[in-house]
Formats: structure tokens, sequence, C-alpha cells
């Protein structure tokens, strides 16, 4: 990769999310200002090379793709009133720093009650996050073609419903709140763990996840109505919990490390402390929520020395009060695990093969993990294989793909192993 393409990743990384909020805060049509947006991409692309990579990209995008609109606007020969307005802003915006951040605005518009759910999470997972539209699909599990129409439609919807951009009068928050959190951690675990790429952790998004949770938090902190949200906060401990790991979750090589065998010195502990004492602060406000129970068994993860002295059934007791406010098979299969590792192996199988009974889980590759590892502790290595393998089918991350092909290399071993013992043991017969 070249150095013109590596600044225009960075800049994509740390600008695209605010500069698109920006424009669209301008001109009032998320077409335009992504297309803008990619048209001042695509100069940097040729710009950047010949004449080199400018001192501030962000700025340097912001009124390139700001020209290229009131390019197409003027071309267009419509919207003379908008144009004359677009005129009168100061020509200093070179600075990106200088501009409002407009991308809170831009979440709440994206979570309007008038929007269905699952649009809300995909357009604002899309423009404030930069997901493509082919990670998105994956995140929901329906075909790319399926979510671009999703995509064009909920834009379309904003653009004829005339839905306001702005952050919404204080007593009209709290009902968009839970879709605004919804948005906020589906872009901190697209981060957390990739869905497809070489990648397993895209930092990116974790920051910007985290960061849009503490501007959050401030927001309805100072609003006397409806105030602090515990659930709000919560979210934000459970970030900083998990986000805590994040050296410890790779070695040199680029390879997944999983939890049992992370070296803990490399967790962040200012970040793990201010996430416990952002999550006591929450359940003294005695409005337990679903972020909150997450983010105490984060914290029972973190406040263990070593993985064998992980306190397993608070967290299973944990995961039970999660299981009540919101019940689904992802929550039972992590609780038929830490039941395991409280219990017995054995028993935990058991639990995990009365939840595919109830459930189809056969395409969802951390029941295929967690099988598989519960296997080997038991020492069935054969079956153990098998979950490996369809993981491996399963997963798209390279990263995971690596992970599970080491372990079925070491089941290779462990089989040679067990053959030579076999055959010792009958010769000595």
């Amino acid at each position: 990769m070249s150095e013109t393409q590596q600044a225009i990743e960075q800049a994509f990384q740390e600008s695209y999310g605010r500069v698109l909020a920006a424009l669209i805060g301008k001109f009032g049509d998320f077409d335009l200002a992504e297309d803008a947006l990619q048209e001042a991409f695509l100069t940097a692309l040729e710009r950047w090379t010949s004449d080199g990579i400018p001192p501030n990209p962000g700025g340097w995008l912001m009124v390139t793709a700001r020209n290229r609109a009131i390019d197409r606007l003027r071309r267009e020969r419509t919207h003379n009133n908008k144009l004359a307005e677009i005129y009168e802003t100061p020509e200093d915006e070179d600075d990106l720093d200088s501009i409002p951040d407009q991308r809170l605005k831009l979440i709440f518009t994206c979570c309007h009650p008038a929007l269905a759910k699952d649009a809300q999470v995909a357009l604002t997972l899309h423009t404030l996050g930069g997901l493509s539209t082919e990670e998105i699909a994956r995140a929901f599990l329906v075909p790319v073609p399926t979510m671009a129409q999703r995509l064009v439609r909920v834009k379309r919807k904003i653009k004829t419903a005339q839905i306001p951009y702005r952050i919404p009068p204080a007593d009209l928050i709290e009902e968009r709140l839970d879709a605004v959190l919804s948005v906020i951690y589906l872009i901190f675990n697209e981060g957390y763990l990739s869905t497809s790429g070489e990648q397993l952790i895209r930092y990116d998004l974790c920051a910007e996840a985290i960061r849009l949770a503490r501007v959050l938090t401030s927001l309805l902190t100072n609003d006397t109505q409806p105030g602090e949200s515990a659930e709000t906060l919560g979210l934000l401990a459970l970030m900083l919990l998990h986000d805590a790991r994040r050296n410890a979750r790779m070695d040199a090589r680029g390879e997944m490390i999983v939890l049992e065998d992370q070296n803990r010195q490399l967790w962040n502990r200012q970040m793990i402390d201010e996430g416990v004492a952002i999550l006591e602060h929450s359940a003294q406000m005695r409005q337990p929520g679903v972020y909150q129970l997450q983010a105490a068994i984060s914290a029972v993860h973190s406040q263990a020395a070593r993985y064998e002295d992980t306190d397993w059934k608070q967290i299973a007791a944990l995961y039970r009060e999660l299981y009540k406010l919101s019940p689904s098979p992802v929550v039972n299969l992590n609780w038929a695990v830490a039941v395991a590792m409280s219990e017995g192996y054995e028993y935990g199988l058991r639990l995990l093969d009365q939840l595919n009974g109830y459930y189809d889980m056969s395409s969802y590759v951390p029941y295929h993990a967690a099988r598989a590892d519960l296997l080997r502790r038991t020492g069935q290595i054969a079956d153990a294989r098998g979950a490996y393998q369809r993981a491996l089918e399963l997963t798209q991350n390279q990263a995971e793909q690596a992970f599970f092909r080491r372990r079925l290399a070491e089941l290779s071993v462990e089989d040679c192993v067990t053959i030579c013992r076999r055959l010792a043991t009958a010769l000595v017969r």
C-alpha cells in the first residue's frame, strides 16, 4: 500500500463520519452528501499522489466534497435558495475542527421513530460508522441487494417525510434512546470483532462508538429531562471494559488469542477502573438494564487476576438475570458456557445440545466454537474437530479462520499423542 493510500485510509477512518454528518447538515440530502464525499476521496487519490498529502486531510475532504456538492446543485439549476445560503458560509472551513460536530444530530435523525428499527441501525452504521453495504448485510444476515434496497428506501423516507435533522427536544429523547444505544453498540461490535476481512479488531470503530457514547452521556447529563441515563452509562462501561483487553487479544503475528490465554498484564487497567467506576455509578440509579448486566459480566472477568480465578458462578447468575430482561439464544449460549466452566464440561455440552434443540444454531459461529472447546476439554477429539471445522467454514473473518485452523492442528497433534499412547500400552501388554 502506497503512502497516499495509507493516508486516504487513515482519513476515512478518522474523518468519514464527521465530514459526512457535516455535509448532510449543510445540504439536507443523504445521497448528495455521500456522492460528494465519495468523489472527494477519488479526487484525493489523484491529487495527493501528485501534490502531496495535505496537512489537514479531513478538512481537505470537507472542502472538496462541499465544492462537489455545490457544483452538482448548480448543474441541476435548482435549490437556488439553498445555494445562496451555502455561499454565505465562511470559506475558512479547511479546518475541520472549526466545524460544529453534527454526528449526534445524524444519529438521532437516523433513529427517528418513524423509521423501522433495522433501517435505523443500518443507516447509522452506513453513515456514521462508514460500513459498506456488504458489511452491514453480513451483520443482518441478509443478501447484499436486500440491504442496498433497504438503505435506499430509508433515505428516501427521510427526504419525503421531511424528518428534521436535529437533536430532538429533551422530552422526545427518551423514546429514541434504545435505538441510539443499539446503533452505538453495533458499531462497537463490528469494530471489536469484524465480520469479515483480515483485521480481527477495527480500532477506529471501537473508538468511534466509545466517543459517541461519551457525547451522548454528556448530552443526557446536561439536559434536565430526561437527565442521566443508567443504560447509557452501562453501555459506555461495557465498551470500556471490553476495549481494555485489545492489546492482549492478538499476538505479534496478528493471530487471535482467546480470553483464557491472554496476558492480563497487557489489559488497560486505567480503562478497566474507569469502566467499573461508571458501572457502579449507574447501579446506584437502580434502573437495571441489559447493558449494565453485560458490563457487570465483563467486570467480573476483568477483576480476576488469572483465568482460573474467574467467578463463573457469578457470571452464570448474571446471565440468568440478563435472560429475564432480554431472552435470546445468544444469552442462553453464554449462560451454558458459564455453567460448564463452573459445574462441569459434560453438563455444559448437554445444555448446548438442548439449546440447539430449541433454536437452529447451525449457522452461528460462536455456538460451534463453544461446543468445540468443551468437546476438546472432555477429550472428544474427533467431535471437537468436526465442530471447529464447521466454525471455520462459517466465519468470514480471517483472524478467526486462522485461530480455528490452529485449533484443528493442535487437535491433530493430540490425536497423534493419543494413538502413540495406545500403541505403547498395547506393546507393553
